[in-house]
C-alpha cells in the first residue's frame, strides 16, 4: 500500500458517495483547501481524518486500515530516496542558514518547528516527530555516521520553543560534539553574506566514495547526483567552511549562547 494507493481509494469513495471535496471537508469539519491538498499529495493525511472520513464515507473503517498500512511502509514519496541514501552513507557534511540541522535537533526543538503556524494536525506531528528521533539514531548506535555540521550563530540565537527549549538545544549540540563522530563549526553572526545562506543542503558520501546532495526548500526536499550539481554544492561547502571558526571556538561560541539565556 502506498499513500498514492490510499488517494485513490479516498477518491472512489467519494466518488461511491456522491461527495465533492468541500462536501467531505464540511462533513468532517476539515477546511476545503486541506482535502484539495490530500487529494493531489500535496499534504499527507492524518489518522484522525481517515477515521472522519471512514465515518461520513461509510467505508467500514478502510481507508483508516489503508492509512496504517501506507504509514507503516514509507515516508513522503519525495523523502523516501533521500532516506535510502541517507542510510547507505558513510558520512555526511550538513549546513542550514535559519535553523538547527534536523540530525541534530532535540526533540522540544523538533517539536516547536512542527506545531509553528498550525501546519499540521496534533497526530502528524508526532509521526513527523518520531520519523526525525529515529533517524538521529544513526549518530548514536553501534556503527555511528561521521557528521560534520556547519551551524549558522543568528539560527543558533532565535529562541525556538522558549528558553528552556533553547537551552537544551544548545547543551545538546555540545553534548554530541564530544562524541569521535560529530563535528560542529559556527559562522559567526558578523560574517555576513556566505555560500550557502540561500539555503540548507546535506552532502552524503557513500560506500564506493560517491557524492550525491539533499537540497531543502519550504515545502519539499531533493535528491540530486548529478556531477554538476554534486561539484558545485560541494565548491560551495569548501567556500562554507572556510568562513566557518574551527572547532574549539564553535563550540565556545555555543558556550557563550547558552550562558546569555
Amino acid at each position: 500500500m502506498t499513500m498514492e494507493m490510499w488517494i485513490r481509494a479516498l477518491k472512489s469513495a467519494r466518488a461511491g458517495a456522491g461527495v465533492s471535496q468541500e462536501k467531505l471537508a464540511e462533513m468532517i469539519n476539515y477546511s476545503t483547501s486541506l482535502i484539495a491538498q490530500i487529494d493531489t499529495g500535496r499534504r499527507r493525511p492524518t489518522m484522525a481524518l481517515a477515521i472522519a472520513a471512514d465515518a461520513a464515507l461509510q467505508t467500514d473503517g478502510l481507508l483508516a486500515h489503508l492509512l496504517k498500512q501506507a504509514n507503516s511502509q514509507h515516508p513522503p514519496t519525495w523523502f523516501a530516496p533521500w532516506l535510502k541514501a541517507e542510510r547507505e552513507a558513510t558520512w555526511l557534511r550538513t549546513s542550514h542558514p535559519g535553523l538547527v540541522p534536523g540530525l541534530l535537533q532535540t526533540e522540544a526543538y523538533a517539536r516547536a518547528l512542527f506545531s509553528a503556524g498550525g501546519q499540521y494536525e496534533p497526530d502528524e506531528e508526532e509521526e513527523l516527530i518520531a520519523e526525525r528521533l529515529e533517524r538521529q539514531t544513526m549518530l548514536t548506535g553501534e556503527r555511528p555516521k561521521r557528521l560534520i555540521a556547519v551551524l549558522d550563530e543568528l539560527a543558533l540565537r532565535r529562541i525556538i520553543g522558549g528558553r528552556e527549549v533553547a537551552e537544551e538545544q544548545l547543551r545538546h549540540l555540545l553534548d554530541m560534539a564530544q562524541r569521535p563522530n560529530v563535528t560542529l563549526h559556527v559562522i559567526p553572526a558578523d560574517a555576513g553574506a556566505y555560500p550557502g545562506i540561500g539555503g540548507g543542503f546535506i552532502l552524503a558520501t557513500m560506500p564506493e566514495g560517491d557524492v550525491v546532495v539533499y537540497l531543502e526548500n519550504a515545502a519539499v526536499g531533493e535528491l540530486m547526483d548529478r556531477p554538476e550539481t554534486v561539484d558545485m554544492m560541494q565548491r560551495k561547502w569548501d567556500s562554507l567552511l572556510g568562513r566557518a571558526m574551527p572547532e574549539q571556538i564553535s563550540l565556545a561560541i555555543i558556550e557563550k549562547l547558552m550562558g546569555e539565556l
